[in-house]
């Protein structure tokens, strides 16, 4: 398969104890079943035999794929949506809180169709975005006039030159793992503060859904974090978790997503159960909740 991806060791940290652990169904475009494995060392989960970089396109291609869209139909998709609106001013004020800057030089890796990025843009920020979309990027430019350019200028960007960077449910996608989070890092401001949100498997929501929980979403998701993984992936690039932020919202959605792949249509009512389930479980130990924000920084 010389399309796909076969890891022998571990692709954080290199481990060769990697073993097979559950079947997963691509639910979204494919209907294909992976393998995930998990590391005996660092705790992460990935996918086996991946589509390469160059052939995974084709598995973006799906109306159900919203998060770089701007899709309102159907009840999800518009739960979805009325959300991200609140979540978006949340995380703004957020990245001020935690930068202590108003008004810094902002890029957002992954940023879609740019939402973000113009909620930042309008509390005074100079933003830059990043996606490898060209739908996606030509919507951004539409709606709010962004500078959006393709995901390989990365490489390209200046030394030291960003306050904040942000990647929102971004790093799970990224075959070139390790050059990538050097590369973050190398254009990242020596105190400036680097965001990550992924999933987080180790929690109940992902225990009550198994092999259909939702956050999976192979092969799209190349990897399958825990705080353990980020943590030891950050160290070996000289970087190093400063704080953890819950993203609540997240055990509802993957919950009603999840209940659909097992069942073939979202029971709301026990999604909802699920997810506060999940949600009270965080409560007590918030790297258990359903998925993460890492506030990592510069050693």
């Amino acid at each position: 398969m010389a399309d796909r991806v076969h890891y022998t060791s571990c692709p954080v940290c290199k481990s060769g104890e990697i073993n097979p652990l559950l079947k997963v169904t691509d639910y979204t475009v494919s209907q294909e079943e992976y393998t995930v494995w998990q590391c005996g060392q660092c705790t992460l989960r990935f996918t086996q035999d991946v589509p390469s970089e160059a052939s995974i396109g084709p598995y973006y291609k799906s109306p159900d794929y919203i998060s770089h869209t701007n899709i309102n139909q159907g009840l999800v998709n518009k739960l979805y949506q009325s959300v991200r609106k609140y979540t978006l001013k949340q995380k703004s004020k957020f990245i001020a809180d935690q930068t202590g800057i108003i008004g810094g030089k902002l890029l957002d890796v992954g940023c879609g169709t740019g939402a973000f990025l113009d909620v930042m843009k309008k509390e005074g920020w100079e933003v830059i975005g990043l996606e490898p979309d060209e739908e996606a990027r030509e919507l951004a430019r539409k709606l709010y006039r962004l500078t959006v350019f393709e995901s390989s200028q990365l490489n390209q960007l200046p030394s030291s030159g960003f306050d904040a960077i942000t990647l929102w449910h971004v790093l799970e996608h990224v075959h070139d793992l390790h050059n990538y989070v050097e590369q973050l890092k190398n254009i990242l401001k020596p105190a400036g503060k680097l965001f990550i949100a992924v999933p987080n498997y180790q929690s109940l929501d992902a225990q009550i859904y198994r092999r259909a929980w939702a956050a999976y979403d192979v092969p799209r998701h190349l990897y399958h974090f825990t705080p353990k993984a980020i943590e030891v992936l950050m160290k070996g690039h000289g970087l190093k978790v400063k704080a953890v932020q819950p993203m609540w919202f997240d055990a509802f959605y993957i919950s009603m997503l999840s209940s659909k792949y097992r069942s073939g249509r979202v029971n709301y009512i026990a999604s909802f159960i699920n997810g506060l389930r999940s949600n009270t479980k965080a409560l007590f130990n918030k790297k258990a909740c359903s998925s993460l924000i890492y506030i990592i920084e510069k050693v």
